[in-house]
């Protein structure tokens, strides 16, 4: 702590000296787990980096040129459009093709084995209707993936961290674009929107609605708002 590391830092290092004690105690003889007990100092919650409303549209307005392209067109307005971690993404398959775009919905199976339907919005199933018209050409006849890769066969996670960023690139985004950032944005714009909490909860598959609560400091400007038409101290005098 001295030398300047974060509580983050510390709380890694005595995880790793904590299983390394228990180990020793359980297999070698050790006399006691000298880490119990020691609690590394609380490090500051980092808020989630999500996109502006405006600049979520610069990066999904931008038209595919190859199927390549459709394909990611298809996947980053899949991130955004239901809030979808990367697994879930590229875990798909093409069974689920008609749900998507005639139904409008997706299930996918997050952490901890949990099971959740959420929507998929028009720009969404639309990019997909492409992407489905293009896929023939790319996937391997027997690839039960719905989105794959140059081989033909499932997307490597990899893979969709690389053409999001060079999308994002070709878009002039101006800085690094990552797949849980359409998740943070998708959570961001939709509790601005709706200030239905349990809801985005539902929606990102979050166990505790404290993890979803995050999304509420990057709404700042609009809470600022309520309070000033909403407090009576608040209000200017006529």
């Amino acid at each position: 702590h001295s030398q300047g590391l974060s509580g983050r830092t510390l709380a890694q290092m005595l995880s790793g000296w904590r299983g390394f004690y228990a180990w020793l105690t359980r297999y070698h003889g050790h006399a006691s787990n000298p880490c119990i007990g020691i609690r590394a100092p609380k490090a500051p919650r980092q808020l989630p980096k999500a996109l502006s409303p405006d600049a979520a549209a610069q990066l999904l307005d931008a038209k595919p040129t190859d199927g390549a392209e459709i394909r990611d067109k298809a996947m980053f307005e899949m991130l955004y459009s239901s809030g979808l971690r990367l697994a879930e993404l590229v875990g798909l398959e093409i069974t689920q093709a008609p749900d998507i775009v005639r139904q409008g919905e997706v299930t996918v199976t997050g952490k901890g084995s949990k099971t959740r339907t959420v929507p998929v919005g028009a720009a969404a199933r639309a990019a997909m209707e492409q992407w489905l018209a293009a896929r023939a050409k790319l996937a391997k006849v027997d690839e039960t993936a719905l989105f794959v890769g140059a081989r033909g066969t499932r997307i490597a996670p990899r893979m969709v961290q690389n053409r999001l960023d060079r999308w994002g690139r070709k878009c002039g985004m101006g800085t690094h674009v990552h797949p849980h950032v359409l998740r943070h944005s998708f959570a961001s714009h939709v509790l601005q929107s709706s200030q239905d909490l349990r809801a985005v909860q539902e929606m990102l598959g979050h166990a505790s609605i404290s993890t979803t609560q995050v999304y509420t400091s990057l709404d700042f400007q609009h809470l600022s708002k309520v309070y000033d038409a909403a407090h009576p101290r608040a209000k200017k005098k006529r």
